[in-house]
């Protein structure tokens, strides 16, 4: 497995975790990590033993934002030109299989778009979310103003966004921002219990699942229950469909194959 200068990884059965590790920064995004995270994603997507990912940081900060250091000397043109915080910064939103963040501390700028890029976000009581881009005279640029908007609607983000105030964990729960909010002594047994559930099913099945769900913010109503049909359709070409079924009413436990 391959080391990381900003990332820890390590599998665990059919899990892959990837933890930030900027400690001195509080898990601050600069370049470098993100260079490190998304050939870390790349690496588990092609690895055909992990069905699973999890995303997390410390106890104090999964990403407290994007690193103002690197940010501040930058031009427009450059940026512009560059198409600055595209590409690797949206590696986790393309991901495939499922990716799950696991958030404890500060979420905060980029650390809080990381996670909404992320299929589902599990936070730890102590968990704070924001996008206090306003206070430093920009704007989020990684999709905080999309995904945010999405997940917890406009009156919520704008008064987010605009104020630049944090949500805790319980206000993000009560939001639809977050899946789950565990105590911070149980989140990493807590979501590696959802990973390894999600692990041990039909692959085909969980990626159509998860490109279903997707779609469904891109497609009307009617286009989006189409798309579904047709998936469903479509899994009844899957051997893991036909084993899952048999082994339901067998009475015992599926051996999918992932095909």
């Amino acid at each position: 497995m391959a080391t990381y200068e900003n990332i820890l990884v390590e599998t665990r059965g059919g899990v892959g975790l990837i933890t930030l590790n900027r400690p001195k920064a509080l898990n601050a995004l600069n370049s470098d990590l993100i260079r490190d995270l998304a050939a870390a994603i790349d690496a588990f997507e092609a690895d055909p033993s992990v069905l699973c990912m999890v995303l997390t940081g410390s106890e104090k900060a999964f990403a407290a934002g994007a690193d103002i250091k690197e940010m501040s000397v930058r031009e427009f043109p450059d940026t512009y030109t560059t198409d600055y915080m595209a590409g690797p910064w949206e590696r986790a939103s393309t991901c495939r299989k499922p990716i799950i963040a696991a958030v404890a501390g500060y979420a905060l700028g980029g650390g809080c778009e990381l996670a909404m890029q992320c299929d589902m976000i599990y936070a730890a009581d102590n968990a704070k979310f924001g996008q206090p881009e306003v206070n430093l005279g920009t704007i989020p640029g990684i999709g905080g103003s999309q995904r945010l908007t999405r997940a917890v609607g406009k009156a919520k983000a704008m008064d987010m966004i605009l104020t630049a105030r944090n949500m805790d964990a319980q206000e993000a729960e009560r939001s639809g921002l977050v899946a789950r909010v565990i105590p911070l002594a149980n989140l990493m047994e807590e979501t590696m219990k959802a990973a390894e559930k999600i692990a041990s099913l039909s692959l085909p099945a969980i990626l159509m699942a998860k490109e279903a769900v997707n779609r469904s913010f891109e497609l009307t109503l009617a286009e989006g229950v189409r798309f579904e049909r047709r998936l469903f359709q479509s899994t009844f070409g899957i051997a893991d469909r036909k084993e899952g079924m048999m082994a339901f009413a067998e009475k015992r436990k599926p051996g999918f194959v992932h095909k």
